[in-house]
C-alpha cells in the first residue's frame, strides 16, 4: 500500500503529504527535527502565512479580550471580589482543559489521511520540529474559531454576569500557556519553578511522550498518574 513506502520530502510543503505516512506517522511525527529554519506548510502563501504567529501577538491579541470581559461582567452587577475569585475558577477550569487537550486531542493516536493532517496541524508538527518559535503559540485566528464552543457552554452553565468572568478567566489561563510553552522551549531559566517546568516538559518531548501533559503544572498529571517517572524527568535541561 502507499502509505507504507512513503516518504516525506522535507523541501517540500508539509501538512499535505503526511497523510499518506499512515500507520507510520505516529513513529515518524514523534522523531523531533532540531533546526532553527521552520519547514513550509502550504504552497499558498496566505495559508502559510496564518501558521506563522511571533509569541507576543498572543497577550497583545487576548488579554485586551480579558479585560472586556472583566468589564462586562462589573457591569452586569459582580463586585470587584466576586469577579477576582470567577477569573480564579476561569484559570483553574483552563488547567484542567490544557490537560484534557493536550492528552486526549493533540496525542490522539491517527492512521487515516485526513486524521494524520489535522493532528499534525494541531500538534504533530510542534513535535516534529519543536525548535520552530513561529509556530509553537497557537494563531489567534483559530483560537477565536475554538473559542466560539467554549463561550457558548459558559453562557449555558452559568449566570449572564458571571459567564464573562468566567470566560475571560479561562482565556487568561489560556495566554499564560502560551507565553509558557513557549520560554520553556526559548527561555533559559537557570533556577527555581521555570526550571523544574523546563525539565519536566522537555523529557515529555524527549524521553516519554505518553506522560507529562501539564505545561503551566504537573497538578493534574499528577491527580491523574500520568506524571513522568522520575528517572524520566531527571534528565539535564540542554
Amino acid at each position: 500500500m502507499v502509505h507504507r513506502t512513503f516518504t516525506v520530502d522535507l523541501n517540500k510543503p508539509l501538512v499535505f503529504q503526511v497523510g499518506h505516512l499512515g500507520e507510520t506517522y505516529n513513529e515518524w511525527v514523534h522523531q523531533p527535527i532540531v533546526s532553527k529554519d521552520g519547514p513550509r506548510f502550504f504552497a499558498n502563501d496566505f495559508f502559510e502565512f496564518l501558521t506563522r504567529t511571533v509569541w507576543w501577538v498572543i497577550p497583545l491579541v487576548w488579554l485586551p479580550v480579558v479585560c472586556w470581559c472583566v468589564l462586562v461582567s462589573f457591569q452586569t452587577g459582580l463586585t470587584p471580589s466576586q469577579i477576582a475569585l470567577t477569573v480564579v475558577c476561569g484559570i483553574f477550569i483552563w488547567t484542567l482543559l490544557e490537560y484534557s487537550l493536550h492528552r486526549f486531542l493533540f496525542h490522539m493516536k491517527t492512521t487515516s489521511y485526513w486524521g494524520n493532517t489535522i493532528h499534525y496541524l494541531l500538534h504533530g508538527c510542534h513535535h516534529k520540529h519543536l525548535t520552530d518559535g513561529l509556530r509553537l503559540v497557537f494563531p489567534p485566528v483559530a483560537t477565536a474559531i475554538l473559542c466560539v464552543p467554549f463561550w457558548a457552554l459558559i453562557r449555558l452553565l452559568s449566570t449572564k454576569s458571571t459567564a464573562p468572568a468566567l470566560f475571560g478567566g479561562g482565556l487568561l489561563g489560556y495566554v499564560m500557556y502560551d507565553v509558557t510553552h513557549y520560554y520553556l522551549h526559548h527561555g533559559k531559566p537557570s533556577k527555581g519553578l521555570t526550571k523544574s517546568l523546563k525539565r519536566y516538559h522537555l523529557s515529555h518531548h524527549f524521553r516519554v511522550q505518553n506522560v507529562g501533559f501539564g505545561i503551566t503544572s504537573s497538578l493534574w498529571d499528577r491527580v491523574f498518574g500520568t506524571f513522568p517517572p522520575k528517572e524520566a524527568a531527571a534528565g539535564r535541561i540542554r
